[in-house]
């Protein structure tokens, strides 16, 4: 009786603060931000474009207010239901969209075990600032209930605050709840349905990303929209897993940290970062894509000392929600997205300078990602690369069966050059950075085992003997000359 005590006296306090917040029907209100107005023209084109395609389908809007977002998605749609728990609130919705006769619109609360719709019966489940004003059980509850409405292949989108408040609006009290974005991806991630049939499906990652308008008006990182795909539980999404689960689990990540320094999990840490990025000439403005971007150092460091505008992408969830994290507080022009560089689409001519640090030998059809590249370049632009290479010639069998377990694709330095002016690149350069890799590991490795009790104290004796044994082994691999590493720098003319 407690708990649900406790759940209706959360309700009501969030109907209060929404009834307060609810007098003045306009989108400062209903925002709370007395730039709204500005915001809106930027944030509502910006959060329409990240939806999957919706012409022809079936929308559940939750939380949806005064209507923002309820006449775009009627345009297209084949039926918008617009749901609000303030009626009047929803009231001004319909008297602003009523006349999409497409659209329907319901007064109800999202947590209500009487809101009900069919099984598998949506496409895309639409909310924009709603979860935040839910207790975590309250989420967890209407997030098995989403997965169950949607269609086999149908989506669900929602953004939240995180971390802390964004909007200027003066408020007596404030029941919002800014949570780490890693409760919500955790949620959404264990969320599973069974159907009549005993199938059984979950959520699959589309995209979690910064809303770039917050991040471009007021350096803000805290406003993250989520996609997710409802999937059959047997569906292979397993390099995803793989990375999240074995190379960069969050432990792992973090010892990866602590050998290259605060920021980075790429080789030589800020040193290489300055050396390389002084190779760019960036120039206030610039729009910068790092790909593979980890945990953000390298794309604080771009923002800061060169006030460009950095899109981070990496594939890894652990690392997008450490770079998030980390990005709080930063007040620099950096978003961050878990992404797919083979699977994401950006407009011709989007970007001054694509940055890369030892993460495209994971990619195995580099030349179409190369050719990507050079279309999302704008002209003059810059690609700066440094990636692990192999020697010209047939691995050693234990070569060949470390990359094979890393799902690795290594091609000498030369042939890697080649292939980035096969894709229509200029002036490319391509160096062997063996010899650096070699002191840059050494010195890496010299830290760890003069650190050795702070670290074991940090982490574990097997994290430890883990970093020792790796960083050994790539010491013996590149001494040998069969582990390469190179350097490559190309111009779109």
């Amino acid at each position: 009786m407690a708990a649900n005590g406790v759940v209706a006296d959360e309700r009501e306090v969030q109907k209060d603060y929404w009834m307060e917040h609810s007098l003045d029907l306009t989108v400062e209100a209903m925002m709370l931000d007395s730039k709204a107005a500005d915001l809106d023209k930027e944030e509502r084109p910006e959060v329409l474009s990240l939806l999957p395609p919706y012409e022809g389908k079936s929308i559940l809007e939750l939380g949806a207010g005064i209507g923002r977002f309820t006449g775009e998605l009627a345009q297209k749609a084949g039926h918008v239901i617009a749901l609000d728990f303030i009626e009047s609130v929803i009231k001004k919705n319909e008297s602003i969209n009523g006349h999409y006769k497409n659209a329907k619109f319901l007064c109800a609360d999202v947590t209500s075990p009487d809101l009900k719709f069919s099984e598998g019966s949506l496409d895309l489940i639409f909310s924009n600032w709603l979860l935040m004003y839910l207790s975590d059980k309250e989420i967890e509850n209407l997030a098995e209930r989403m997965v169950k409405w949607l269609k086999v292949g149908g989506y669900i989108f929602f953004r939240e605050s995180c971390f802390h408040q964004s909007g200027d609006c003066k408020r007596k009290h404030n029941p919002t709840h800014y949570r780490e974005p890693r409760f919500y991806t955790k949620v959404f991630k264990e969320c599973h349905a069974t159907d009549t049939s005993g199938n059984s499906f979950e959520l699959s990652l589309v995209s979690c990303k910064c809303i770039g308008a917050y991040v471009r008006n007021k350096r803000n990182q805290n406003q993250i929209c989520w996609i997710w795909q409802k999937v059959s539980s047997d569906n292979d999404r397993g390099f995803q897993r793989f990375l999240d689960t074995v190379q960069y689990k969050c432990s792992g990540i973090l010892r990866y940290e602590r050998v290259f320094g605060e920021g980075f999990v790429s080789t030589g840490g800020i040193e290489t970062t300055k050396e390389f990025v002084g190779k760019l000439d960036l120039k206030p403005g610039q729009k910068v894509l790092d790909v593979g971007c980890g945990i953000g150092g390298g794309d604080f460091y771009m923002a800061e000392k060169f006030d460009v505008h950095v899109v981070g992408i990496d594939l890894s969830i652990n690392m997008i929600s450490f770079a998030l994290e980390r990005a709080i507080g930063m007040n620099c022009s950096v978003e961050f997205e878990v992404a797919d560089c083979t699977k994401k689409t950006y407009p011709d001519n989007s970007f001054d300078v694509i940055y890369s640090r030892d993460t495209i030998l994971h990619i195995q059809d580099k030349p179409a990602l190369f050719r990507s590249f050079y279309k999302w370049l704008k002209p003059g632009g810059k690609v700066l690369i440094s990636d692990y290479c192999k020697n010209a010639g047939t691995p050693s069998s234990e070569f060949a069966e470390y990359i094979e377990q890393r799902g690795y694709d290594l091609h000498d330095v030369e042939a890697y050059g080649q292939i980035l002016s096969d894709a229509g690149f200029d002036e490319v350069i391509a160096e062997d950075r063996t010899e650096q890799f070699l002191q840059v590991l050494q010195r890496e490795l010299n830290e760890v085992e003069k650190d050795k009790d702070a670290f074991v104290s940090s982490f574990s004796q097997e994290d430890y003997d883990d970093i020792l044994g790796g960083w050994k082994a790539k010491l013996i691999r590149s001494s040998s000359g069969e582990q390469r590493w190179g350097l490559f720098i190309a111009k779109k003319n």
